[in-house]
């Protein structure tokens, strides 16, 4: 049974926004690597009015410099799917607390769907019944911004830049629900020994201020024979009703 005053404290910090728990994220127990606090929420912290040397890997608060332990990394099986856990701390992962504040939200609270905002067309989930969902920034799944993973071969992080991190899938109408799948492409080339550097990526769809999501990881893929080069990404685009100017080949995350 957790204490009241951890249920007092996880109220306190809950309503941040959101990260990808699981190994091989920087940052995992915050930003000092002597502590590995159960309730961290700091690498779930938005991005918003920095400048891009504050923002990529999250510089501003330290967590490109907190990696992961040696040996521990998000593990990328190609040609198949990996989970991660999207929530708004820590505390409802299963990396907390034996995952006793786990539910199928990202939130820990137990609720139906369709979760919607109030009034057709729906207003903002936060003016819902309870209160809750302003870390999503939508109105209900179907207006919900995506996440995304991108790569980078480059084993050091100081080496990675814009010009090597690649997107390689993205989930459409993500972060509803705590267990996220994500693809990986049979033809993703195996990572050099000491691993490849993996971003996961959200820009939220509207509600609030906009702001952006950088979160670091160690990553490995496995189970690769290709020798596949992902090759230089570009820029993408914006052309839902144009499809004639979308951007093809690999491309950059959007920032």
């Amino acid at each position: 049974m957790l204490s009241a005053a951890i249920l007092l404290s996880l109220a306190a910090s809950a309503s941040a926004h959101f990260a990808s728990w699981n190994e091989g994220m920087y940052c995992k127990g915050g930003n000092d690597s002597s502590v590995d606090n159960p309730n961290t929420n700091l690498a779930v912290n938005p991005l918003y009015n920095l400048t891009k040397a504050e923002w990529w890997m999250q510089a501003d608060r330290g967590c490109d410099l907190v990696p992961p332990p040696d040996g521990e990394y998000v593990e990328l099986p190609a040609g198949k799917s990996f989970m991660t856990e999207l929530a708004n701390n820590r505390a409802f992962s299963t990396l907390s607390y034996d995952g006793a504040l786990t539910t199928e939200w990202q939130d820990g609270k137990n609720r139906t769907m369709p979760w919607r905002g109030p009034d057709n067309p729906p207003g903002f989930l936060i003016d819902g019944s309870d209160s809750s969902g302003s870390e999503l920034h939508t109105r209900s799944i179907e207006s919900a911004g995506g996440t995304a993973w991108a790569i980078s071969y480059e084993s050091d992080i100081s080496k990675v830049t814009m010009g090597n991190l690649v997107v390689f899938f993205v989930r459409y109408y993500s972060l509803f629900f705590r267990e996220t799948w994500y693809d990986v492409p049979a033809n993703m080339p195996e990572c050099p020994e000491e691993g490849c550097y993996c971003a996961w990526l959200w820009i939220p769809d509207g509600c609030d201020q906009p702001n952006l999501y950088m979160q670091n990881h160690r990553c490995k893929v496995t189970g690769s024979t290709s020798t596949k080069n992902l090759g230089t990404p570009k820029p993408p685009v914006w052309c839902r009703h144009e499809p004639s100017i979308c951007v093809a080949g690999p491309k950059q995350m959007m920032a």
